[in-house]
């Protein structure tokens, strides 16, 4: 979970780099916010959840993917429930054998883990996927930025002649006018030459030799495919290629089921102790269209379009 401190940026810039992957950040854009949001709510549906009715699904699952684990205990006041917790001692092989509650509304408490309670966690590491969300939203919002800088620096810029500065004001008032959408501007004379002739040139670029907006947009897509492929979601993971092998579908099927199919394991695991535990039916599946199916039929058909 993303830890904020009152601080400036190249402190801050300083701090996070010693816990995110090693990639030029934007952390302070809302951009990448929005991958942030948009890439967490799309892991939330690689799989199916079977939870109680009592329990806040949203809160299980943020806590479960951000902390990387979530703790499930019996309370006298409000039953059998899912709580956030912290990992305590050890046993021998060094694994955390403690849990501790701290919540304003129970009573803070050190429970044994397998004993008194029940720990969920998503990866044998006890990490959950905060490290993942970040690092692709992260090389979403630099591309899209660039992305952005490009289409503006694609536009056409005029160069006015100005005697003053108030001309120059004036020019910039007709031009903000103007690109406004204003049927009609009026402006002083004195912004046209004697012969009428505007004091005004366009300066022109290259602008198609220096607009790769589409080169930017095919990389977001092959980041956004890489995503998928990270968290087990169905893609197609090939960039405009006339002949896609069988092979290569069957490879990437592979890769796309490898990370989802551990936290699977490692999910299920917990859910089936907390089960034998404190009587739940908790369980959890892969959704039937996340990890690519057999799409050998698909692939062939692409080819032969081409």
């Amino acid at each position: 979970m993303e830890i904020k401190i009152p601080v400036l940026f190249d402190y801050n810039s300083t701090y996070t780099s010693q816990i995110r992957p090693g990639v030029i950040h934007s952390r302070n854009a809302m951009l990448t916010r929005y991958f942030e949001r948009i890439l967490m709510q799309r892991l939330f549906s690689v799989f199916d959840w079977q939870l109680p009715d009592e329990w806040d699904k949203d809160y299980f699952l943020y806590v479960l993917w951000l902390r990387g684990y979530i703790a499930v205990i019996n309370t006298n006041k409000f039953g059998v429930i899912c709580q956030q917790c912290t990992l305590s001692g050890y046993n021998v092989y060094y694994r955390p054998n403690q849990l501790i509650i701290s919540n304003p509304l129970l009573q803070t408490k050190t429970l044994t883990i397998n004993e008194d309670a029940a720990l969920i966690k998503c990866a044998r590491d006890y990490r959950g996927a905060w490290d993942i969300i970040s690092y692709y939203a992260d090389l979403m919002s630099v591309i899209m930025e660039s992305f952005g800088i490009n289409v503006l620096n694609a536009k056409y810029s005029y160069v006015f002649a100005s005697d003053n500065q108030n001309m120059a004001n004036s020019f910039k008032k007709m031009y903000d006018e103007i690109v406004s959408g204003m049927p009609a501007v009026a402006v002083d004379k004195k912004l046209f030459n004697e012969d009428g002739s505007p004091r005004w040139i366009l300066f022109e670029q290259n602008l198609k030799q220096n607009f790769i907006g589409k080169d930017l947009l095919e990389c977001m897509s092959t980041v956004d495919n890489m995503f998928c492929t990270t968290i087990g979601l169905k893609n197609a993971n090939y960039e405009k290629r006339e002949r896609l092998l069988v092979d290569e579908v069957n490879a990437n099927n592979e890769q796309t089921k490898a990370l989802a199919e551990q936290w699977l394991d490692s999910i299920k695991s917990g859910m089936d102790t907390a089960n034998k535990m404190f009587d739940l039916n908790l369980n959890i599946k892969l959704k039937e269209d996340t990890v690519n199916a057999d799409n050998t039929r698909d692939v062939q058909l692409r080819s032969d379009a081409v």
